[in-house]
């Protein structure tokens, strides 16, 4: 699919004064979605859905929907219409067997291991820098591997004019249009409409909103400009890079540096030396504030549901219950019986589960960890993960 009036990546780079590295002196060719690569960031234990997501066994690597299908597989197939085989994943080195099994699709050179967890801004970033090297003509599109999406259709047409903007020479994200006043999530503020070609939709991001409380939330919902901030980000490498070098100097200096080694013999040394030392920081802090701060930051509305599985409760959401005994259940071994009670339910065992007269509960059942709780209290469960970690039972986790 072509996108035959927008302008070059080339051209609109050459617009952002101070910083013309990667500018060619020609004008590219139509953007074209053989440019656009998906990059799909695999990390993040979610110790609220402990003990079920563990660090070896984080959350993407489980279906939690019951639909057969995990997240990050899910993720995956939502994009593959889009990129084909142009999918780059970033995941920790512990994690390379399971993300290989389930998607097999991925080449070696596209699997891209940390030897440690540093937030969405190393990995994000070092997958921009090594798309850099391959050509400075690429747009990336970054998509975490652990939320649920639907209608799918909807989600690629909001893809496909987060690509046309992105084209102009914008960093672009993509809002999710609220539902609720959720107090779990950043927001974001739309500004003034843009006029790109293929992106009918497309405004300027007028500010990034950290996670408010409920009056704010229930505010910024009625006023209707104010999104959900889903950390979806579309956007020319290029582009990506020089604002991450302005806000994260010795960051953007590492990664660059592991980039120039990747797919060379000195790859493994020189990212075993660089990474330990680069700083821990969100993608947000580190490029999409800074750059919306500077106006090069555009946002396309998702009008499509969304959530990012961030606890039990979301389980529960996306699971709906039996219409008899009002309990979901998630395993294949689960045996559970339950009378007058609703929640939900997880075993990874052939332990009996029985629930009698209780509301709203939450039993997940492994076999080294129990844990009971209620879907109102499902955000408290990185406490627990917290407490265990400091009494040394690191071993649960």
């Amino acid at each position: 699919m072509t996108f035959a009036h927008d302008a070059s990546l080339a051209g609109a780079e050459a617009r952002h004064a101070g910083d013309h590295d990667a500018v060619a002196a020609s004008v590219a060719p139509p953007v074209s979605f053989e440019r656009f690569y998906t990059v799909i960031p695999a990390g993040g234990v979610g110790t609220r859905l402990w003990p079920l997501s563990r660090a070896n066994a984080p959350k993407f690597l489980h279906d939690l929907t019951g639909s057969g299908t995990t997240l990050i597989r899910g993720t995956y197939e939502r994009l593959a219409p889009l990129t084909g085989e142009r999918v780059v994943v970033v995941t920790g080195e512990q994690h390379r067997d399971a993300v290989r099994a389930q998607l097999p699709e991925v080449d070696e050179d596209d699997l891209v291991l940390e030897p440690s967890p540093k937030d969405s801004a190393a990995a994000i970033g070092l997958a921009a820098a090594i798309l850099h090297r391959r050509s400075a003509d690429i747009i990336m599109g970054s998509f975490a591997a652990d939320q649920v999406i639907a209608p799918v259709d909807a989600f690629q047409a909001a893809v496909r004019e987060a690509v046309a903007t992105a084209a102009t020479g914008k960093i672009v994200t993509i809002g999710i249009t609220p539902t609720h006043p959720s107090t779990a999530f950043g927001y974001i503020r739309r500004g003034e409409r843009l006029e790109v070609d293929h992106a009918p939709s497309a405004r300027q991001v007028a500010e990034f909103v950290e996670k408010p409380g409920e009056a704010r939330a229930a505010q910024y919902v009625a006023d209707g400009d104010y999104l959900w901030n889903a950390g979806m980000f579309v956007a020319p490498v290029g582009l990506l890079l020089q604002h991450l070098r302005a806000a994260e100097p010795q960051l953007h200096a590492g990664l660059v540096e592991i980039a120039e080694a990747w797919g060379t013999s000195r790859q493994d040394e020189v990212m075993q030396r660089i990474w330990p030392s680069l700083p821990k920081t969100a993608i947000d802090y580190a490029v999409a504030e800074p750059a919306a701060d500077a106006g090069d930051v555009a946002v396309i509305p998702g009008d499509f549901t969304w959530d990012d599985v961030g606890d039990f409760a979301a389980i529960a959401r996306l699971n709906p219950a039996h219409e008899q005994d009002e309990m979901t259940v998630l395993g294949e071994k689960a045996r559970v019986y339950s009378d007058q009670s609703s929640g939900v339910v997880v075993s990874d065992t052939q332990r009996v589960v029985a629930l009698i007269g209780v509301q709203d509960i939450v039993v997940v059942d492994t076999e080294d960890a129990l844990l009971v709780t209620t879907t109102d209290h499902a955000q408290s469960v990185k406490q627990a993960v917290e407490a265990l970690r400091e009494k040394g039972d690191s071993d649960v986790l």
